[in-house]
């Protein structure tokens, strides 16, 4: 799966607010847009609402690609119930954002290495793909060889990120595990987010 290389700290700005959850905040640095002067906003129109919804959901979970986000929205349709609620459950369900959510590593993007370079375990057998869907009941583990890593201890230590609902740690075998599907309104995003607006946008592209 392709990583993402580009500017992050501009992202976040574009956004204020530290979108990446980097211990660095990089507001605290330059708080305006990017730009020019800092690019003074703009009305948008409705199609740029929508843009600017999709682009933060996909920043949150560590720049995903529109194909990717289109993918899962598929897959929501094609299941019964709300498809915003369907749709933000399995984003917020990705191994590598859950990996994240139980302090395993320090941003997304740190969680997104550990999970491709095989550092973790889903009920004791290593999974390396990303964007496996972890599904109520799994336990999600640090491989025992890896547990000494100098950045997992690290995330382990900084306590200041609470830990969602509908997950359980045990920090002393750096093991998790999803308890029941997050709802919508539990995810803790660090910006509001209009789900059905960009459901309402992705119906477009299918």
């Amino acid at each position: 799966m392709a990583r993402y290389r580009g500017p992050k700290n501009r992202v976040a700005r574009r956004f204020a607010t530290n979108i990446f959850g980097k211990a660095r905040n990089p507001m605290l640095h330059k708080q305006n847009p990017p730009g020019m002067h800092g690019a003074k906003r703009k009305k948008k129109s409705d199609f740029g609402a929508q843009l600017e919804e999709r682009q933060k959901l996909k920043a949150i979970y560590g720049m995903l690609s529109q194909k990717q986000l289109v993918n899962a929205y598929r897959k929501a349709l094609q299941k019964e119930g709300n498809t915003a609620q369907l749709l933000s459950e399995m984003l917020e369900c990705r191994l590598d954002n859950l990996v994240y959510r139980l302090r395993f590593a320090n941003s997304i993007f740190g969680a997104h290495q550990l999970v491709s370079h095989g550092h973790i375990q889903v009920d004791g057998k290593k999974v390396d793909r990303r964007s496996f869907v972890v599904r109520p009941g799994m336990v999600i583990s640090v491989k025992p060889a890896s547990r000494q890593m100098k950045a997992i201890m690290a995330s382990q230590e900084n306590v200041n990120r609470e830990i969602p609902e509908y997950l359980s740690l045990e920090g002393d075998n750096f093991s998790g595990k999803l308890v029941v599907a997050p709802h919508m309104d539990q995810i803790p995003y660090p910006l509001p987010i209009n789900i059905p607006l960009i459901c309402e946008s992705l119906s477009h592209s299918t």
